[in-house]
């Protein structure tokens, strides 16, 4: 995940690099033709500047359009992981000050076991989106009986909510936190269900695919027209000029395209992993624990509190 960094130029290339080598190919044989083929008594068809032109214009605008709608999706995501990054250091805090006068090694354990669960949440989550393996580096953040728990489900990150809820109503029996503690947290519970819930529309939603399909072949058309209209005025420069045109058209469409799906792992995906990380650093540091944070590998003793025996029950 690139933040704040430029993207190489390579790495653009090669997202249209065999679209590219198909216009170089196609101008230059169009340029031969004309130089080779042309006379009076053999005229090649030549098309007024002006039909590519309008076909630009239109195009142009159509992927205006898309990059805004992809743009929209983008910046959504972005605005639930800000979201959740607010509503994590919320509870985090909360939990932290409405159980500092319980003096109990057990309430202190739960305090612990608690943050890092939610540390697990904001890394399963967003690999999750990404179609990876949630489970992979959750367990040094989870006690043994947590990490069977949310191996039953498919949805991890639910699975982790779930225990949240689970935990805040012991906290009230136990006394640790009243009633309206409890409600003022839950819901913030709340809403990490309502961001995980956004996140996975967003996932799931796809761009129309027949808006991207006339898009798509209405661009070819209007590129494979530009040798046509150009050799007149450019002649052998067409060439350049072509490929120029196709170059900046061809890196539009693609812009759009990253940003319309981001969390697909991608140097223009929204950062999930590194606010993730950054979450899971500012809990351990708020909770005095270990700070020298190396992302997947927490400290792994974790100190465990007694349930009954129907918590893990499904």
């Amino acid at each position: 995940m690139l933040l704040n960094k430029n993207i190489p130029f390579s790495y653009l290339f090669k997202t249209i690099k065999w679209e590219i080598l198909f216009i170089t190919v196609y101008t230059i044989i169009i340029g031969i033709l004309f130089l080779v083929l042309k006379s009076e008594h053999n005229p090649l068809p030549e098309i007024p500047i002006a039909v590519p032109m309008v076909m630009g214009t239109v195009i142009s605008l159509l992927l205006a359009f898309r990059s805004n709608q992809a743009y929209d999706r983008w910046w959504e995501a972005r605005i639930v992981w800000g979201a959740i990054v607010n509503d994590s250091r919320s509870i985090t805090r909360q939990l932290i000050t409405f159980t500092v006068g319980v003096e109990s090694t057990e309430a202190k354990a739960f305090v612990r076991k608690f943050t890092l669960r939610h540390a697990a949440w904001t890394q399963a989550l967003g690999r999750s989106l990404r179609g990876r393996n949630p489970l992979k580096y959750l367990q040094p953040l989870l006690s043994e009986e947590d990490f069977k728990y949310v191996s039953q489900y498919v949805n991890v990150p639910n699975a982790l909510l779930e225990l949240h809820g689970r935990d805040l109503a012991i906290a009230l029996q136990k006394g640790w936190i009243n009633s309206y503690q409890q409600c003022n947290m839950d819901d913030i519970l709340t809403r990490f269900s309502d961001s995980m819930g956004k996140c996975e529309r967003i996932k799931g939603t796809i761009f129309p695919s027949t808006y991207t399909i006339f898009l798509h072949l209405s661009l070819n058309f209007f590129l494979m027209l530009l040798p046509f209209s150009l050799f007149e005025t450019f002649h052998i420069f067409e060439i350049p000029m072509v490929i120029i045109i196709a170059t900046l058209f061809l890196l539009i469409e693609k812009m759009a395209i990253y940003l319309q799906d981001p969390f697909e792992n991608k140097p223009t995906d929204t950062p999930v992993s590194t606010i993730a990380n950054n979450i899971q650093r500012d809990i351990q540091q708020m909770i005095n624990d270990d700070t020298s944070f190396v992302a997947g590998h927490p400290p792994v003793a974790l100190p465990d509190y007694p349930y009954d025996k129907q918590y893990y029950q499904m």
